[in-house]
């Protein structure tokens, strides 16, 4: 490697690790110690948030010219879970900035990407994502909620539902069918939408985890859109837009690594102090194997989700190592807390530790986003082409 080479790495590693700091000092000092308080509401606080875009701690890849740092994916990944570590629905701003800010940025209007990315960058603004419909679920190519042309621009009608912040988002991208039904994925357009309009109208559910973000459904009865606010080519937004889901998958990783490594810290600390039989209960394999398993992995997925982080950031492929990530880690953190809480025995059973919440936030990662079966099917597509995702057609009619 030349010297100018390792001057540059250098540099770029001094950014990475104050990054880090900044993010662990914030998530110590002002997260850790109000994430189960704020875990029972529905509402994230928004100084809080307007604190960590003051720090930079939103979305640092965004583009400079927006206001961003024009920073790695893989800084951005250490701030997520560095916020996860102390407050995992917290975290989903720093994911949500990068993921919609980012979508705005690349697909949107310069006018609407130079109004609203600040607003994103500095915590001012939270967009969400209108994808998933009722009926759809993990066939989001199959949607229903119609934009019709109306003069200048389209009428939406029709419903988005478990939608992160449903009702604190103050805009969305939303994907609406523009074509033909039988189209699939290429009818489908997306919009920037404005959510503080007539014609919307929102709900949150009653979540056993991650309340704060709020997922529940957006209504759109005849909300007309400007023609200038669709993002993309028409009738082909699908599967332009949705290669960003490759970035946001390695971050939920991370989010859950997060989650579970501080549970992992925190039961280390515990082992060493609970003392049964005369002595601390870690002498006892039966308590030190399971945590010694759960670091082991923790290890492994972390160099997973920054391996394919970084694969973005050299503009290489990393589809198949993005699922990995997807399905893998929201399964095995899940496991690992579950751990955590039965070794702190009968106490690990109240309400007192945080392990049953972080279990319960982790949880919805194992459905929302792409399902693990979703994930592998995008995994064998990538290893073996479109062929691993058709059937046999002759044992459906046999099955007929």
């Amino acid at each position: 490697m030349k010297r100018k080479e390792r001057r540059c790495n250098s540099s770029q590693q001094k950014i990475k690790k104050a990054f880090r700091e900044t993010a662990k000092r914030f998530a110590t000092k002002e997260l850790a110690p109000g994430y189960q308080e704020r875990a029972r509401g529905h509402v994230l606080d928004r100084a809080l948030i307007k604190e960590m875009g003051a720090l930079g701690l939103i979305a640092p890849d965004l583009p400079e010219e927006f206001g961003g740092l024009g920073e790695s994916c893989v800084t951005s990944g250490l701030i997520t879970e560095q916020i996860a570590y102390a407050d995992f629905n917290i975290s989903y701003i720093q994911l949500l900035g990068s993921l919609m800010g980012g979508m705005v940025a690349q697909h949107a209007s310069r006018e609407i990407a130079s109004e609203w990315v600040p607003k994103v960058l500095a915590g001012e603004a939270i967009i969400g994502l209108g994808l998933t419909e009722p009926r759809g679920g993990s066939d989001a190519a199959n949607l229903i909620l119609k934009a019709k042309k109306s003069g200048n621009g389209w009428r939406l009608n029709g419903e988005k539902t478990s939608m992160s912040f449903s009702e604190q988002a103050d805009a969305a991208v939303v994907f609406a069918r523009t074509g033909d039904p039988n189209d699939g994925a290429r009818g489908v357009s997306a919009f920037f939408v404005d959510l503080n309009q007539d014609g919307i109208s929102r709900t949150h559910f009653d979540d056993i985890g991650t309340k704060p973000v709020g997922r529940g459904s957006v209504f759109f009865d005849d909300v007309l859109v400007p023609a200038e606010n669709m993002m993309a080519e028409q009738d082909r937004a699908f599967a332009t837009i949705m290669s960003g889901f490759d970035y946001s998958r390695a971050l939920i990783g991370l989010e859950c690594l997060g989650a579970a490594q501080v549970s992992v810290d925190e039961t280390w600390a515990y082992v060493r102090e609970r003392e049964a039989f005369g002595a601390p209960i870690v002498q006892y394999q039966g308590v030190s194997f399971p945590l010694a398993e759960a670091e082991t992995q923790l290890t492994m997925m972390r160099q997973l989700c920054y391996y394919t982080l970084d694969l973005r950031d050299r503009g290489l492929p990393h589809t198949a190592e993005a699922a990995m990530c997807k399905w893998y880690l929201p399964k095995t953190a899940c496991e690992i807390l579950h751990q955590c809480l039965i070794l702190h025995g009968h106490y690990g059973y109240t309400t007192d530790l945080p392990h049953h919440q972080r279990y319960n936030d982790v949880l919805g990662l194992q459905i929302g986003d792409g399902t693990a079966q979703i994930q592998k099917l995008v995994i064998a597509r990538e290893k073996v082409g479109r062929v691993a995702l058709q059937y046999d057609k002759k044992a459906k009619g046999a099955a007929k």
